[in-house]
């Protein structure tokens, strides 16, 4: 689990909202809210329209955590 300064923890399950925001970031991709029911393009892929409040935050904390203390892939 990752907490930021809120205190919130957020789940860093591979495929979760947390880690697509973070991959999102690290790969200079947009921001985009979605994540997978299980691991990363093996499983459905949940778009923003589908998501719940508390999925998107953790997908936009996930792309901030790597925004702030992350690095971006070199191509």
């Amino acid at each position: 689990m990752i907490t930021l300064e809120t205190r919130t923890q957020y789940d860093q399950r591979h495929g979760g909202p947390f880690d697509r925001g973070s991959a999102d970031s690290w790969y200079g991709r947009p921001r985009d809210p979605h994540f997978y029911i299980g691991d990363t393009s093996m499983s459905p892929r949940i778009p923003e329209q589908q998501m719940r409040p508390e999925e998107i935050q953790a997908y936009l904390a996930g792309y901030q955590y790597n925004e702030q203390f992350g690095g971006k892939k070199e191509y």
